[in-house]
């Protein structure tokens, strides 16, 4: 966990099964997602990349800056620009998240 002025990141080892569909295609399942909390952001689920049908993605050369992950990589699909990103080298408070890919929409799967 790591608390900076008030802000607050905890990543935990999740045991939900989530999934990324998008237009009828499955993009990632995994009953293995780390669960990135962080203050005034939704909860993000993180999946390792065997999870992820990274076939279907392209690198984007968007990157963004968090103080309290590090730099962000993204991928798109054709018709969705910088749907997913990851944390190559994350800040050590966040290590367990590098190389895990986190989807704008992931819906969690009842039992």
């Amino acid at each position: 966990m790591t608390a900076t002025t008030g802000h607050t990141i905890t990543v935990e080892q999740g045991s939900e099964r989530v999934r990324v569909v998008r237009d009828g295609q499955l993009l990632a399942e995994s009953s293995r997602p780390l669960v990135l909390r962080e203050t005034g952001c939704p909860v993000r689920y993180y999946l390792p990349p065997d999870d992820v049908r990274t076939e279907l993605l392209t690198p984007s050369p968007t990157t963004t800056h968090c103080p309290f992950k590090g730099d962000a990589s993204y991928w798109s699909l054709p018709d969705a620009p910088d749907l997913v990103w990851a944390y190559p080298t994350p800040k050590a408070e966040v290590a367990q998240v590098k190389d895990h890919f986190c989807f704008y929409d992931t819906e969690v799967v009842e039992g």
